[in-house]
């Protein structure tokens, strides 16, 4: 199976009408997912989709056009008119528009399964969550809930410099979720919530059953545990949450869109200059960050972006220096820049637009237990719990599940609530300590854009130490 034909009509028809560029997307996308509560199914959804969307190109001007038939007549169709939509928008004058190569040509892409998700029993998927929620219960949780999702997803990508490309990605992530209830408030701790672009055998490595009763020892600790003292201190951040970190404050940030401002009227700026790319003080010399879509099984991986622009990995980071960015094959000829790479839609009904892949940070030269040694008073933070961040990305505040108090290089008493609050390049300028033991994390809801799109993530990250950085924020 394949419809290459009609994408390829699809693109003719908007070059017929006058356009100097298309593309066209079809896709096929079925999704599955599942929620458990206290030892009981809850939720079951399952859905499928397909349809063609295609892009043109009049003059400076954009025009897309999607429709939910895959046949040739409604691609051709849906041509001509994502054509006429571009030569409307060219009537607004606006600076030309050229983009930057991206290297043409017919290949074929999927990532590795072991285990396709979909072929696994709606059965064993159930009792896997339900023995989950049952022993979180049992070792003590007052609710305990489970899920899983799973996205599978084909493309066909034709465009007018000479794309042929298929690409089948299939992709799955769960958890297990304990709750307890105190004076006046609910403790959280949470286990698993990762993604990946693999097949069941992520589930399985998880082990949720196994580690469901720890889950729920530890929220019931919380309950009566000390609140995160306040003031500043140092800072040593787990790998998942370093992730989120990672993901609102520089992946973001980093995004060509923003910089450029094409993102301002919902999904915010950035406070990077594009005059200071290659020059600008990031972080410390220990953050390096890596652009990398070809990270195996990791949720931000494909073999192909959404404008044909072969998966390649790039420093948007070096030795704390900002060098790179996310860009798109328009973006970057504005920006005066070589290289593309990092467009993707939700789905077939959504213009593609900047997003992140894999942005992640390279391991260090320490190990957790080592940072910990080093650390004579401090405070240990895991697994996001809130969030906040300014529209430029600058300023942000992060809460997490679990804290633990860290004093004369040992791990001390357990603290609950505990937050952290900075400014971007001083926070990641602070980082002095950075663990080799790097987890791919993926982020399966990274919502922008207007309509919005939720796109898949991911966020290499490491355990790290960073210095004088304000806790225990209230309110």
């Amino acid at each position: 199976m394949n419809h290459f034909d009609e994408a390829s009509a699809a693109v003719q028809a908007a070059l017929d009408a006058g356009a100097r560029y298309a593309d066209a997307r079809i896709m096929l996308r079925r999704t599955e997912s599942m929620t458990a509560r206290n030892g009981d199914v809850q939720d079951l959804s399952s859905d499928e989709s397909a349809g063609v969307g295609v892009r043109a190109l009049v003059g400076s001007g954009w025009g897309f056009y999607a429709v939910p038939d895959l046949s040739d007549g409604a691609a051709r169709a849906a041509g001509r008119r994502a054509a006429q939509i571009a030569a409307a928008s060219a009537t607004v004058p606006g600076p030309p528009i050229e983009l930057v190569p991206a290297g043409a040509g017919a290949a074929s892409w999927a990532n590795p399964c072991a285990t396709d998700p979909l072929e696994v029993s709606l059965t064993t998927k159930g009792d896997l969550l339900v023995r989950a929620t049952t022993a979180a219960k049992e070792a003590g949780a007052d609710l305990a809930e489970a899920h899983y999702h799973i996205w599978d997803t084909r493309k066909w990508f034709v465009s007018s410099d000479g794309h042929r490309i298929d690409q089948h990605l299939r992709e799955c992530g769960g958890g297990v979720t304990s709750h307890a209830y105190g004076d006046g408030e609910i403790q959280r701790r949470s286990y698993g919530n990762q993604y990946g672009t693999r097949g069941w055998e992520l589930i399985d490595e998880l082990d949720l059953i196994g580690n469901a009763p720890l889950a729920a020892e530890e929220a019931q600790a919380l309950v009566s545990a000390p609140l995160c003292p306040a003031g500043e201190t140092t800072l040593i951040l787990g790998s998942e949450q370093l992730a989120l970190q990672i993901h609102e404050s520089v992946g973001h940030a980093i995004e060509l869109d923003r910089i450029l401002g094409w993102e301002a009227a919902f999904a915010g700026t950035s406070w990077l200059d594009l005059d200071q790319l290659g020059s600008l003080r990031y972080g410390s010399e220990l953050m390096n960050i890596t652009i990398d879509p070809t990270i195996p099984g990791a949720l931000g991986s494909f073999g192909y972006d959404d404008e044909g622009t072969p998966a390649a990995k790039r420093d948007a980071v070096r030795d704390g220096i900002w060098v790179g960015v996310l860009a798109g094959r328009d973006s970057a000829a504005v920006a005066g820049l070589d290289y593309a790479g990092s467009v993707r839609s939700d789905g077939w009904a959504r213009l593609p637009m900047v997003r992140m892949t894999n942005v992640g940070l390279e391991p260090g030269p320490h190990t957790l237990d080592e940072i910990i040694a080093a650390t004579d008073d401090g405070v240990y933070m895991e697994t996001n719990r809130s969030w906040s961040i300014d529209d430029r990305r600058l300023n942000f505040q992060f809460g997490c599940e679990i804290g633990y108090e860290i004093k004369n290089g040992k791990r001390g008493r357990l603290l609950r609530n505990p937050t952290y609050t900075g400014i971007g390049p001083r926070f990641w300028q602070s980082m002095d300590m950075l663990s080799s033991e790097s987890i791919p994390w993926g982020t399966p809801n990274c919502g922008k854009g207007q309509p919005g799109q939720v796109g898949h993530t991911g966020h290499p990250a490491a355990p790290a130490r960073f210095t004088n950085v304000r806790v225990g924020v209230r309110g």
